[in-house]
């Protein structure tokens, strides 16, 4: 089998376009638009030389918009006035393909707040999915970090090499993917590799022997989560493993506002639970943190622990062809971001 160290997103390499040619400047053709109508309707468009976007009430042409600045306002042949903006990584998080369930903002947030995601690391990431969470994980890291994510399933790495693609131009150089085994991944490698590793997996107390090999001393471990008997086998993993610091559990909710003059109220509507967050911190080798004060946990027989398994958890399934309807997105936009190929390309709809 190839050393899994070496293996990068799939396809040949892209071309990949300045990180200030995405963010600042007019639009120019292969750039990603974010198209709000006078309803608050929002659509997201790949421009194109010559390129048209159709609604059912009328057309706007990408030549309206290329060379235009960010945030223009342009007319469709309708009437219909249109705001432009290129999409923030947020935007476009949200509004792209999906092979997996993604990690939400509110949470890719608080991750690299808590993991202390920051320029220069090396970041090991296992759970892959849609790409998301890489996103944030490679913009935060820069130019100067590294980072390899672990997808254990193939269809699913393809859409995140695809979306990844989209949004910078190109396989970042920083960036290593690798299909297979987070454990056996690990394994392969050289000792302490990684300054942050974090985990999206179903059960990730199975690999806290790998992931302590791998961390460098005062490095973080961050598993993110969705059940409760995932959160407490978690953390009782870390605990009994010795090589880390007393686990730090935490949720985040977000709560929009309505504000209009004196009504101002909370919205009726909330992100509230999505997962849970675990973060821990590798001691250096032989040494014992200070004893908790925590009181013992209640014992527990072998069969409680096995209703905590991977399989009585279930993983929810995404169709196959969903799956395949989400890749074929994701490599057109890939294609369109990269080398803005002429012709008409049909628009993504975030509402």
């Amino acid at each position: 089998m190839a050393d899994p160290r070496r293996t990068r997103p799939r396809g040949p390499r892209r071309r990949r376009r300045r990180a200030e040619d995405r963010v600042t400047g007019a639009f120019r053709a292969g750039d990603r638009v974010q198209l709000t109508g006078h309803k608050g309707r929002r659509n997201t468009i790949t421009l194109t030389s010559g390129g048209v976007f159709h609604t059912h009430r009328g057309t706007l042409a990408h030549d309206l918009l290329i060379g235009a600045p960010d945030g223009s306002v342009v007319t469709g042949s309708d009437g219909t006035t249109y705001l432009a903006l290129k999409p923030l990584l947020t935007d476009y998080v949200m509004s792209m393909p999906r092979g997996a369930a993604i990690v939400y903002p509110k949470d890719a947030g608080q991750i690299l707040a808590s993991a202390d995601i920051a320029l220069g690391q090396r970041v090991v990431e296992a759970g892959v999915g849609s790409g998301a969470l890489t996103l944030w994980l490679l913009r935060a890291i820069g130019e100067t970090g590294t980072l390899h994510s672990v997808e254990r399933r193939q269809e699913f790495a393809d859409v995140a090499a695809d979306n990844v693609a989209g949004f910078f131009g190109g396989a970042p150089d920083r960036w290593t993917l690798t299909t297979g085994d987070l454990a056996e991944v690990l394994d392969a490698g050289e000792p302490e590799v990684a300054d942050r590793v974090v985990l999206d997996m179903l059960a990730p107390w199975e690999v806290v022997p790998a992931v302590q090999r791998a961390l460098s001393p005062g490095g973080v471990v961050l598993a993110y989560i969705a059940t409760v008997p995932q959160l407490s086998r978690v953390v009782e993993a870390l605990r009994d493993s010795g090589a880390f610091t007393e686990p730090l559990s935490t949720e985040t909710m977000v709560r929009g506002w309505h504000v209009d003059g004196l009504a101002v109220r909370p919205d009726h509507r909330m992100v509230a639970h999505t997962g849970f967050l675990v973060t821990a911190r590798r001691l250096a080798d032989g040494a014992v943190a200070p004893r908790s004060t925590r009181r013992a946990p209640k014992e527990f027989a072998d069969e409680d622990v096995e209703l905590w398994t991977p399989g009585a958890i279930g993983e929810r399934e995404k169709s196959p062809k969903r799956i395949r309807k989400a890749a074929r997105q994701a490599a057109e936009i890939a294609d369109a971001r990269t080398a803005a190929p002429a012709g008409d390309l049909p628009a993504d709809s975030d509402d």
